[in-house]
């Protein structure tokens, strides 16, 4: 019955009300001060809306608890029921359990973390359902943050009211001799009416809600005391013990490694084939290449030697071969340059290729292209050089 004790609150408050209706002649007709009437019913409601709040919020800490033991009753009548089993195999997957919201919530969350933590039949690191349904869920439904301060706010408005009451009795009184102020005791005596009956019921209130709210919250916090230990008993998961805890970190981390040897060896076969690809592709290169430059330099050599000739003949033609063979060693000198920047950059694009598959066929065209336009420009160029060499045989 302590989670129903608001409501005495409401009958205390009508008796209160009452009382002042009374007490102000409204019953008998004989009102003698109005003011004094309104002031008393202004604060008679405000305390009623804040009585109005705090009982919204004890309802619904009512069928939290009320849940709670419904749901711990039931845990321990199953747990008997069926020979003292653990319930935690039953309890995993229902959605039922309870039925106030916000017990459904911090429950599902619970599930959820202990399902995540589970390996074979035992549970790694579980965690106590006292992290999710305890006292700080209760105070937030309850509303705690707002009910520990009524019983305050009760007290502060029944000294805002004697403070009221003495101000308008003080204000109304006046007098120079004895005739004078024994006329204005009556409008005194009224505002002192005020502070008095402010002061009383703001009192009385406080007092009242401060044991009803305590009350309440002490009952509430009996109950979920009496789940924790309820569930604890019937339905914790079954936690490992530390050998198992060991032997399930050795195989997480045995399948960990070899997953990720798996991945090495596929890491490792795909570098491999795209290696071989390159290789071919640099060997049918230099073949051809060494094919066109050997023909050419045989060339080259007989068109030196006869330049060599020419010049003992012919100073004018000896300098225009010297122009042509200084020509010529900057070609190749150039072509040595574009190959060994061609070399660099297939060691680049082998190392890249480890770290960016995704862009190897992209690459491997532009590779290709490159290859074929330097191949291209070779043989353009050196066929230029031999039409050069026949020009200057021409001259001599």
């Amino acid at each position: 019955m302590k989670n129903k004790l608001f409501y005495g609150l409401f009958l205390v408050y009508a008796v209160m009300v009452v009382f002042i209706l009374f007490v102000n002649g409204v019953f008998t007709g004989d009102t003698s001060s109005v003011s004094n009437l309104v002031i008393n019913g202004i604060f008679l409601v405000m305390i009623g809306v804040l009585f109005l709040i705090s009982a919204i919020s004890f309802m619904r800490l009512n069928f939290l608890t009320d849940d709670l033991q419904r749901a711990g009753a039931e845990l321990q009548a199953e747990y008997k029921k069926g020979g003292n089993e653990n319930l935690w195999a039953q309890l995993q997957d229902r959605k039922d359990v309870f039925e106030e919201e916000n017990l459904r919530t911090a429950f599902a969350k619970y599930r959820l973390r202990v399902r995540n933590s589970r390996v074979g039949k035992r549970y790694v690191n579980t965690c106590d359902i006292e992290d999710y349904i305890n006292e700080e869920l209760l105070d937030r439904v309850g509303s705690s943050y707002f009910n520990s301060g009524i019983s305050g706010t009760m007290t502060g408005l029944g000294i805002l009211g004697t403070f009221i009451g003495l101000s308008l009795g003080l204000g109304s009184f006046s007098g120079d001799d004895i005739y004078t102020i024994s006329d204005n005791v009556g409008p005194l005596l009224s505002g002192m009416k005020v502070a008095f009956h402010t002061s009383v019921y703001g009192i009385i209130f406080s007092l009242l809600f401060n044991f009803v709210y305590r009350s309440i919250m002490a009952d509430a916090y009996g109950k979920l005391s009496l789940f924790l230990d309820i569930f604890r008993q019937c339905a914790l998961p079954p936690a490992a013990s530390g050998d198992e805890n060991t032997a399930a970190m050795l195989v997480y981390q045995a399948n960990t490694a070899n997953y990720m040897k798996q991945l090495l060896e596929m890491a490792r076969g795909e570098a491999a084939v795209q290696t071989q690809a390159l290789e071919r592709m640099a060997d049918r290169f230099m073949e051809q290449l060494q094919d066109a430059m050997g023909v050419s330099l045989r060339g080259v050599g007989d068109a030196m030697q006869a330049a060599s000739q020419a010049h003992k003949a012919d100073a004018e033609s000896s300098r225009r071969v010297l122009e042509t063979a200084r020509t010529l060693v900057e070609t190749n000198r150039g072509v040595q340059e574009a190959l060994e920047r061609m070399l660099e950059r297939q060691e680049q694009f082998a190392h890249e290729l480890e770290e960016q598959k995704g862009r190897f066929a992209r690459e491997l065209e532009e590779q290709k292209e490159t290859l074929a336009a330097a191949c291209g420009e070779m043989s353009r160029e050196v066929s230029s050089q031999l039409y050069t060499f026949e020009q200057m045989k021409d001259l001599v």
